[in-house]
């Protein structure tokens, strides 16, 4: 199959698109929509989320020193694209999306979004200026989940939140399972 060659740029797809909620001391408050973000260590648990430094939620993540990364749904996906269109100097985006924050469990300022099923409390370790965009690598401190998501072991069962992905512009829905990790490895047992 043929094929073409372009300049390097990011093409790395689908992405989690998350949204950030962060506060500082004074209890200002924003949420960014974050598609630049990922799992960087397992143990220490570890993930990062990379902003650009005119966002208005930057300064804020930058002197507090914590965030949270709120996993999106197909439910909240309006929700999703406007904190991400929209800049807090001039919205309060809670009100606007109908959020509700509510308290983290080991963070001094940032909010958690109640309605997310997923959220992941984090406190910056070190910033790193790329370019266009500060990576903000974290310690991930906890996790909150909604009780809806355990299966009948207690286990967590992601496919029940209906989550969301970016891909080059575009939102996605995720479902279908194709498998379980070493599904291609594993042998097959004997039919007897």
């Amino acid at each position: 199959m043929a094929k073409q060659t372009w300049a390097g740029g990011n093409m790395l797809y689908p992405l989690p698109a998350v949204m950030v909620s962060c506060a500082d001391a004074a209890g200002k408050s924003d949420i960014i929509t974050i598609a630049w973000t990922g799992t960087v260590c397992t143990n220490p648990p570890m993930l990062y989320i990379s902003v650009r430094p005119e966002r208005a939620s930057y300064p804020i993540i930058r002197e507090s020193g914590e965030f949270v990364v709120n996993l999106t749904t197909k439910r909240l996906q309006r929700a999703c694209d406007w904190c991400g269109a929209r800049s807090g100097r001039d919205w309060d985006k809670w009100a606007e999306c109908h959020l509700t924050p509510a308290p983290a469990t080991t963070l001094s300022h940032a909010p958690v979004i109640a309605e997310s099923p997923v959220n992941i409390e984090c406190k910056v370790t070190e910033v790193k200026e790329l370019g266009s965009h500060h990576m903000f690598l974290a310690s991930v401190e906890a996790v909150q989940v909604e009780d809806g998501l355990l299966d009948d072991h207690g286990r967590l069962d992601l496919a029940r939140a209906g989550l969301t992905a970016y891909s080059h512009g575009e939102y996605f829905e995720l479902g279908r399972r194709l498998g379980t990790f070493g599904y291609a490895v594993r042998k097959e047992k004997k039919r007897k």
